[in-house]
């Protein structure tokens, strides 16, 4: 319709067995066709074709998340933009799929596919400099060692799994709100070479997704990934 690129997320046989024997009763007819992504996002479409459906992917995100509901080609959708990174966009698309059941995929621009302004993501991250972020003022700062005083960096690559990031826009205040709200320590992280709020790494898909819903209704940004490719960079931060 845009002359989009379509990525198409790999489904598992759970979530294929789950749209298999989703019912849509209803269909909900849009107003309007959906808006074209900027030369630089990269939109989560999620199918959505009864009102059920809809207020499902809404809960999924944050309240003040610009989510629209709107056609694209053929499908209803619930539409949700502002991604600047094909891997977080996919991330997303799985735990639509996995978690909540709903059918979702990415759908970018031409322009967004430029390979040199995509991050490069390892399968197996390690402890390099520079796939690290830089500490700066405008990122949260280890707590010192109290032993030693100097900054607790100590990146550590996570194994198989699942961690739960937040992203902080840039606002190192979003550590003490978030530290606040669950009363735990919170780290940071590095994922797809930005850094990140580190809120836990569990081998439980369960355990992670209750960890997702509860932030989300909080009003936080989280993210269900897969923590292989997750480095700690430190797991506490003030």
């Amino acid at each position: 319709m845009y002359g989009y690129t379509v990525t198409l997320p790999l489904f598992s046989a759970s979530s294929i067995a789950l749209f298999a024997l989703t019912i849509f009763p209803i269909s909900v007819q849009a107003q309007s066709s959906c808006q074209p992504p900027q030369p630089d996002e990269y939109l989560l479409l999620i199918v959505t074709q009864t009102p059920e459906q809809q207020e499902r992917a809404k809960r999924s995100f944050p309240e003040n998340t610009d989510n629209t509901v709107c056609r694209y080609v053929n499908d209803t959708v619930t539409r949700i933009g502002g991604f600047r990174s094909s891997q977080i966009a996919s991330d997303w698309v799985k735990y639509i799929q996995d978690i909540v059941g709903l059918r979702a995929y990415v759908v970018r621009s031409p322009a967004a596919a430029i390979p040199e302004n995509l991050p490069v993501y390892n399968p197996e991250p390690v402890a390099d400099s520079r796939s690290l972020p830089n500490p700066q003022t405008d990122n949260p700062q280890p707590i010192p060692n109290p032993q030693t005083g100097n900054l607790a960096f100590n990146p550590q690559p996570l194994g198989p799994g699942y961690a739960v990031l937040v992203d902080y826009f840039n606002q190192p205040e979003l550590a003490t709100q978030l530290r606040q709200t669950l009363g735990a320590q919170i780290g940071l992280a590095s994922y797809g070479r930005r850094p990140f709020l580190f809120v836990t790494y569990t081998t439980d898909q369960n355990a992670a997704a209750a960890a997702v819903k509860t932030l989300s209704e909080r009003g936080f940004w989280p993210m269900l990934v897969d923590s292989r490719r997750v480095t700690l960079i430190a797991p506490a931060v003030r």
